[in-house]
């Protein structure tokens, strides 16, 4: 099983040195988190449960560790987190069943074509 806070302490030697080698990029990046967290229609703890939720659709361990932490110094309660996770899962699946129906309707396309090329052969 993962341990999540030692990921975060184990990760974080690894951005220092990611900001040490790349200052400018990522003096960018944490540009755009401060202005993407700053609380204005949204406050940040939903913003943090939207970010883990992403975080889950993307399949992105280390920014789980980082945004479930953030969430719960937010104040982000289990059912809070639990719902967004349920959001996270509704969208994994609703973007797949989505791009399936794109995926069927192209090789209906394809099939179309090879057809008209068969017979103008």
């Amino acid at each position: 099983m993962t341990d999540w806070p030692e990921m975060t302490r184990e990760l974080s030697p690894r951005l220092r040195d990611l900001r040490q080698a790349m200052p400018e990029v990522m003096k960018a990046f944490a540009a755009i988190s401060q202005g993407a967290l700053a609380p204005q229609a949204l406050d940040t703890k939903t913003k943090e449960l939207i970010a883990l939720a992403i975080a889950v659709a993307l399949r992105c361990d280390d920014c789980i560790a980082f945004h479930v932490k953030a969430a719960l110094q937010q104040g982000a309660s289990r059912a809070e987190v639990t719902e967004a996770l349920g959001m996270a899962i509704y969208m994994g699946a609703g973007p797949s069943v989505m791009y399936a129906s794109h995926a069927l309707d192209a090789f209906e396309q394809f099939g179309e074509a090879a057809k008209a090329d068969d017979r103008a052969a």
